[in-house]
């Protein structure tokens, strides 16, 4: 029996998520829920309002909403409703993040599956397991050269901001002393720049900049650029969302040493955070299923539960 899914939200990562439920083997599409009326897509539109009155089609709900303010404000309230999966990306809030989930997703005996996505997400996991195996290990993460879904959103969000991308950057010199084992001094903030390209009235162009430069969680600590565009500049360079990173990890292992990299290089920052969303979609069905209840990290999941494969099948495969 297919899993029934269903989208709240349609920008770039709703279509995402749309195109890979598509391929999916298990699993069938039932709407998409919006506060638009017209959308450029096949699937049927619902009005976000009703959504509740679909609990008994819905067995996961996509919440495919920006991090900035809409998981924040919205999330909960699904999860009362519908076992649902997010990409909320604000690391520092996730802790908090993960509790209020965790008791609307009990109250209504659903599971809500957080942070999924490739960072949080993919990366999470490679850290984890990366740094459990040395006894004592130097570990960095850098992401890019690419677009930030997150950032770019926060950008969008203030007032008088029409168009805005965000790339993070890595530096090369960063990346290399952490492969040599002397990413010690490297740290998040000092290894990457911050890179804003904004459309905008050149009367706001000073407050945006401030607003940009102090925001909390998103820019502070960070080397930041902010450049300010025409539209026409904008459509013509600033239409790719390519994306990627990696995490390295080194240590000692007794007489020796070694070095774990996990690397992505992503065409499409919202194409792969959704192929990883719709497997973890997958995995929520399942613990459900199983008569299991609350919120679950990527990090207390087991990875055959992504698979539409049988476990048996996977065991035969790949051990």
């Amino acid at each position: 029996m297919s899993i029934r899914t269903a989208i709240v939200g349609y920008g770039n990562l709703g279509r995402g998520v749309e195109n890979s439920i598509r391929h999916q083997p298990d699993m069938e599409l039932v709407g998409i829920f919006s506060r638009r009326t017209e959308l450029d897509t096949d699937t049927p539109v619902y009005p976000v309002a009703d959504i509740d009155s679909y609990a008994d089609q819905i067995d996961v709900l996509y919440l495919c909403l920006g991090s900035a303010t809409d998981i924040p404000a919205q999330a909960a309230a699904f999860a009362r409703t519908f076992t649902t999966v997010d990409t909320y990306d604000n690391h520092a809030k996730i802790p908090a993040h993960y509790m209020e989930m965790d008791e609307a997703a009990a109250s209504g005996d659903n599971i809500a599956v957080v942070a999924t996505g490739w960072d949080p997400g993919l990366f999470s996991l490679n850290r984890t397991i990366a740094s459990s195996l040395f006894p004592t290990y130097q570990q960095n993460t850098f992401w890019g050269k690419g677009v930030s879904q997150g950032h770019s959103d926060a950008l969008r969000r203030i007032d008088g901001v029409r168009r805005a991308v965000q790339y993070t950057i890595p530096r090369e010199d960063a990346i290399s002393a952490a492969r040599e084992g002397n990413g010690h001094d490297v740290t998040g903030h000092t290894a990457h720049l911050r890179q804003c390209w904004i459309v905008a009235d050149e009367s706001e162009h000073d407050r945006i900049r401030d607003e940009i430069i102090t925001m909390p969680d998103y820019f502070v600590g960070y080397e930041v650029e902010v450049h300010f565009i025409t539209d026409d500049e904008f459509a013509r360079d600033h239409q790719g969302l390519p994306h990627g990173g990696h995490v390295i990890t080194s240590g000692e292992l007794g007489e020796s040493r070694a070095t774990v990299e996990f690397s992505l290089t992503l065409d499409s920052n919202p194409d792969f955070t959704a192929a990883v969303q719709v497997a973890y979609g997958r995995a929520a069905h399942r613990l459900r299923e199983s008569g299991l209840s609350g919120a679950f990290s990527v990090l207390e999941i087991p990875p055959y539960l992504l698979a539409p494969e049988p476990l048996e099948e996977l065991l035969a495969r790949d051990v």
